[in-house]
């Protein structure tokens, strides 16, 4: 055999060898293609995200505190490492109670009303913001002390009460009301009662998108 025809062997040998790998090449390409899910469509996140946004609405309207039900919320979307929902308080502010907050609470010309905003936060998510008028007179001392002096959640506060809540106005937004992280997607205004059914605390509460996961 000459080396011509060595040659033109080892060439037919390679051909060969390209056409048999070729199937199994485009399988494997067919196989990678079969396991990658195709991305959601536009149209069904937002489904998916109006949904979500329904549940939490439901889970708040539900709940007796707002902030017992952003922390189990929290824990059961992984929203954070550890799903325990702080108050920070936003100082510098100030906003007198509004007329309906006040017959609202039955506020007489004498009663004392004092205002707190707060941001629940879960990790580094800022779930919720709540402005938050309240009757100090229908509170315990030991709980105007902490209220005054600490970033500590109302809802934990005055749970002793043994209060109730009751939703007098709720909206959910989607898309969000405003806009990027500032977005709102429910809002929620709600009276607070004691065991004697006395109001001692009215709250509006904004959503935020970063509520969703």
């Amino acid at each position: 055999m000459g080396p011509s025809d060595r040659h033109d062997r080892l060439r037919r040998w390679q051909a060969a060898s390209l056409l048999a790998a070729a199937p199994i090449a485009s399988l494997s390409a067919s196989d990678a293609a079969a396991t990658t899910p195709p991305p959601t469509p536009p149209g069904q996140q937002r489904i998916a995200a109006a949904v979500l946004v329904e549940r939490l609405h439901q889970r708040v309207l539900s709940g007796q505190s707002a902030t017992a039900t952003l922390e189990s919320w929290c824990a059961e979307h992984g929203l954070a490492e550890q799903a325990r929902v702080r108050a920070v308080r936003v100082r510098g502010q100030d906003k007198a109670a509004p007329a309906d907050v006040l017959h609202a609470l039955g506020a007489t010309d004498g009663s004392a009303v004092h205002y707190r905003r707060v941001q629940l936060v879960c990790g580094s998510r800022v779930l919720s913001e709540a402005d938050n008028w309240y009757l100090p007179a229908r509170l315990s001392p030991a709980m105007n002390q902490v209220l005054d002096s600490t970033d500590e959640p109302f809802g934990r506060v005055v749970g002793p009460l043994g209060f109730q809540r009751q939703t007098l106005a709720d909206q959910t937004f989607w898309p969000p009301r405003g806009e990027g992280n500032q977005g709102v997607i429910l809002e929620v205004r709600a009276l607070l009662r004691d065991r004697e059914q006395q109001p001692f605390s009215y709250v509006i509460e904004s959503y935020g998108v970063a509520a969703l996961p």
